[in-house]
């Protein structure tokens, strides 16, 4: 079959709607030109597999590639498994981070899989549509390719990063979508060597010309979009790049537009500081990995830093007050029990950042992490997206109760609306933060509270039945008064009148 009566779908499941694939966005960009009849769909895992199925087999591509992540992998193993009985004569070609590493494993053991591109895709797929449209041309002359031929598997090695600069503005052919967060980069690798990041298999950064990033920004900025996400990985590398592109977005303010970054906190310095602190107030978000404040476990997953300059600029951050602040612990690592992990959690918990967010370890393939998990007793699940199980240092039980505490920490800080009660009980009962949210846990997960999906309304009744039970277990016969009172203070300042009296006329006792 020639190329010219091929129908193309680039396509991959996001976590959510909001979410984007930039992906895809590339590769369209370096083909659309020369193949007209090339799509770009995007659904969600949350879609129903058979829409998701009927949409794909109803529509008569020759050709589906797929962008794999840790978070579609299996749901895509089903789906053009079915789709490949469903349409025999269909090519299946797979990319992104979840199959570029043991590819030939995956072909193996996948035999719907026709094609699978490795490493960077922007040059590969180009030539991979060259060879497809032009049978005289073989295969091995597409770098990163694995392909079937004879019965047998054939790996072509990756070709070195290209100049980033040579990679076309992704959107210069598809359309922002107005009700999705925008994907941007501003360069590519990371000069770091994060253990568990995917990452540290390139040292090298590769940054786009600054007139170029302004020039993609500003395009940004004139279509108003709702939220640019930097997908950079240490986006502050580079101070003195950070501060211009900083500058540039704060002197340009449509007044609409948001921008989130991943940065390295302690590469802040005071210049870059007192140049936040002009921004307006939402422009900017800002996404600070601490992972652990446990120094030795800092060192076995290769993060040079001193945690303590780290912290300090963080809070600071937080400080001015304009700036969304996101901070992230990760569960799991290596030589951090969890007596080791509470001390984290207490220190990141005292930045008081707008959000914060307990994950847990994923042993990703490719990773030094992945090399060093029996070094470090990991034992991580079989299926994507390969979460740590436990550790020589953390017990299966223990990395449990954390998922129960990841959920309170989600319910009662990061979704809001109870910041005056949560902040009065852990004073009031002379707890530690963490303490705080591990009895909170223990008496919801007891009560059974977490075996449905509770509207926030509830969540106010729970937290009023958990201040009587605390007042109980530990004598302080006023702190149930006084919790209300805060609970209704943090109702007020959360919910509109109406819903308001509707949620007092129903009362405080939890059903």
């Amino acid at each position: 079959m020639c190329f010219g009566e091929m129908r193309v779908l680039l396509t991959t499941l996001n976590s959510k709607y909001v979410h984007s694939n930039l992906a895809l966005k590339y590769l369209y960009t370096v083909t659309a030109d020369e193949y007209s009849d090339l799509d770009v769909r995007e659904f969600t895992i949350n879609n129903d597999p058979n829409y998701i199925y009927t949409e794909l087999v109803r529509a008569n591509y020759d050709m589906v590639c797929f962008s794999c992540y840790i978070w579609n992998i299996e749901q895509i193993k089903v789906l053009a498994a079915d789709l490949k009985k469903a349409v025999p004569d269909i090519k299946i070609v797979l990319g992104g981070p979840e199959v570029s590493f043991g590819g030939a494993t995956f072909m193996q053991e996948n035999t719907w899989a026709d094609f699978i591109l490795c490493g960077e895709g922007e040059y590969s797929f180009y030539r991979f549509m060259e060879v497809i449209r032009d049978p005289k041309r073989p295969f091995d002359t597409v770098p990163g390719l694995i392909y079937r031929q004879s019965g047998k598997i054939f790996v072509n090695d990756v070709i070195e990063p290209l100049d980033f600069n040579l990679v076309p503005f992704p959107y210069s052919m598809l359309d922002c979508e107005s009700d999705r967060v925008v994907y941007y980069e501003s360069s590519r690798g990371c000069p770091f060597g994060c253990a568990y990041c995917l990452s540290s298999t390139e040292k090298r950064v590769r940054p786009l010309a600054m007139d170029r990033v302004k020039s993609d920004l500003g395009y940004f900025l004139y279509k108003q979009v709702m939220q640019v996400k930097f997908i950079d990985r240490t986006f502050n590398y580079d101070r003195d790049r950070a501060y211009e592109i900083f500058k540039y977005l704060i002197e340009n303010d449509n007044g609409v537009t948001n921008f989130h970054f991943e940065i390295c906190a302690d590469l802040l310095d005071e210049g870059t500081l007192g140049l936040l602190a002009t921004a307006r107030k939402g422009l900017f978000q800002m996404e600070i990995g601490v992972q652990s404040a446990n120094p030795e476990t800092l060192a076995a997953v290769g993060r040079k830093e001193n945690v303590y300059p780290l912290l300090f600029n963080t809070e600071k951050l937080v400080a001015l007050g304009n700036i969304h602040t996101h901070v992230d612990l990760i569960a799991g690592l290596p030589h951090e029990s969890y007596a080791l992990f509470k001390r984290s959690f207490d220190k990141v918990y005292s930045l008081k950042a707008d959000a914060m967010q307990l994950g847990f370890l994923k042993v990703l393939k490719g990773t030094p992490m992945e090399a060093q998990a029996v070094k470090y007793g990991i034992v991580a699940r079989d299926r994507a997206p390969y979460e740590v199980i436990a550790t020589d240092d953390i017990s299966a039980q223990e990395l449990a109760h954390l998922k129960m505490i990841e959920n309170m920490l989600d319910i009662f800080y990061n979704r809001g609306g109870f910041s005056n009660t949560v902040e009065y009980l852990i004073d009031e009962i002379g707890l530690g933060a963490f303490e705080f949210y591990e009895m909170l846990a223990d008496y919801y997960y007891e009560a059974g509270f977490q075996n449905r999906d509770r509207k926030k309304d509830d969540q106010y009744r729970i937290l009023y039945a958990f201040a009587s039970y605390a007042a109980a277990k530990t004598g302080l016969v006023r702190l149930e008064e006084r919790a209300h009172a805060r609970l209704l203070r943090d109702a007020e300042q959360n919910m509109n009148p109406e819903n308001l009296k509707r949620f007092l006329r129903k009362g405080w006792i939890i059903k």
